[in-house]
């Protein structure tokens, strides 16, 4: 006689950031645990490569002497959006703030852009983290596909979507949207 496995009715437990920041505070996460809030679920982030923090370093660097005193870069640290979701961008580029954002995490208003280095993660990146910036009108967010060699660029958030998506290869140079930043795509990737 072969028995059926019993149907199980799970049920998701999703968290606040509030809540999530407890879960640190109590010592269930640490600084140790790789892991980002991303609508109410505590997600595991992928390891990262060389190839992934060097080109990371380089683009922290670049925009580091660009903005100067205009804008705060800062690398794999979390911002707020919304009451669900703290999600740790590769790389942020914040307005500039006297307190450098010591008192509480940048919240969307605070995002000038964002970029995500994608060497394994391209698919989570565009479905699941690129629509969590458009929905709290992060105004440019740039995607840098590894495998590829390109730079995907979406401005002009609507909803869950960017309304202009651009493309940038080798050789090609970028045109963002803030401060006149340009950069090429072979200065970018090395």
């Amino acid at each position: 006689m072969t028995t059926q496995p019993a149907t199980i009715n799970l049920k998701r437990r999703r968290f606040s950031v509030d809540e999530y920041h407890q879960l640190a505070e109590v010592g269930i996460l640490s600084e140790q645990d790789k892991v980002e809030l991303i609508h109410g679920e505590i997600i595991e982030m992928s390891p990262i490569g060389p190839k992934h923090s060097g080109n990371l370093d380089r683009l922290s660097q670049f925009l580091t002497l660009f903005f100067r005193d205009a804008a705060i870069v800062r690398v794999q640290s979390p911002v707020q959006l919304g009451s669900d979701s703290e999600p740790e961008p590769d790389l942020s580029v914040l307005k500039a703030r006297n307190d450098f954002y010591t008192t509480s995490h940048p919240q969307a208003a605070d995002i000038l852009l964002v970029v995500e280095f994608s060497d394994s993660s391209l698919n989570y990146d565009q479905n699941v983290k690129l629509p969590l910036y458009a929905i709290h009108n992060i105004p440019e967010a740039w995607i840098i596909d590894l495998q590829e060699d390109r730079v995907l660029v979406f401005q002009d958030p609507k909803g869950e979507a960017y309304l202009s998506i651009h493309t940038y290869q080798r050789g090609d140079s970028i045109a963002s949207s803030i401060q006149n930043l340009e950069i090429s795509v072979d200065e970018l990737l090395g």
